[in-house]
């Protein structure tokens, strides 16, 4: 049987696709220490004792790079690249949220976005939040997020090839 880490490994890679689509963010050490320079609550990580079973990445970019990215003029993995560091943010990337199957409807993401969300906002002045939706269920966990912490939300639809 495979361990936690091994099926959160495979969830990424069936619903992104991630390692055959140069567009996106492939997270590997590299990102995952400039994500955490960008922001240290943008990645979050549940366990339940057997390894991770939810996995949170969102960060803060500015406004002018979301627009680039929503227009499709830069792709998620420009839009990381060039997120400066060390300046006020003003809007927050919904980059994925994945929880194993049996994990699913306990409020588990939610809490960790929620709380990702709000670190991020107590250092910048969060305006804005976005995503790419790749998923009907992530489309629809975005926009119960955004309400339920009352900052507008953007979207890049379904339609990209996904």
């Amino acid at each position: 049987m495979k361990s936690n880490f091994e099926r959160m490994i495979q969830l990424a890679d069936d619903v992104f696709a991630s390692r055959t689509d140069a567009d996106q963010l492939s997270v590997d050490e590299k990102v995952m220490t400039r994500l955490q320079e960008i922001h240290p609550a943008s990645l979050s990580e549940y366990n339940d004792g057997n390894g991770p079973v939810a996995w949170i990445l969102v960060f803060p970019t500015t406004s002018e790079l979301m627009n680039e990215f929503l227009a499709k003029r830069i792709t998620e993995k420009r839009l990381f690249e060039l997120t400066p560091l060390g300046i006020s943010y003003d809007a927050i990337y919904l980059c994925s949220a994945l929880v194993l199957e049996e994990y699913r409807n306990k409020g588990i993401a939610k809490k960790l976005t929620m709380e990702a969300i709000k670190k991020i906002n107590q250092d910048h002045p969060i305006k804005i939040l976005f995503v790419w939706a790749f998923t009907p269920a992530g489309d629809a966990f975005s926009s119960k997020i955004a309400e339920e912490i009352g900052i507008p939300l953007k979207k890049l639809g379904l339609s990209r090839g996904h």
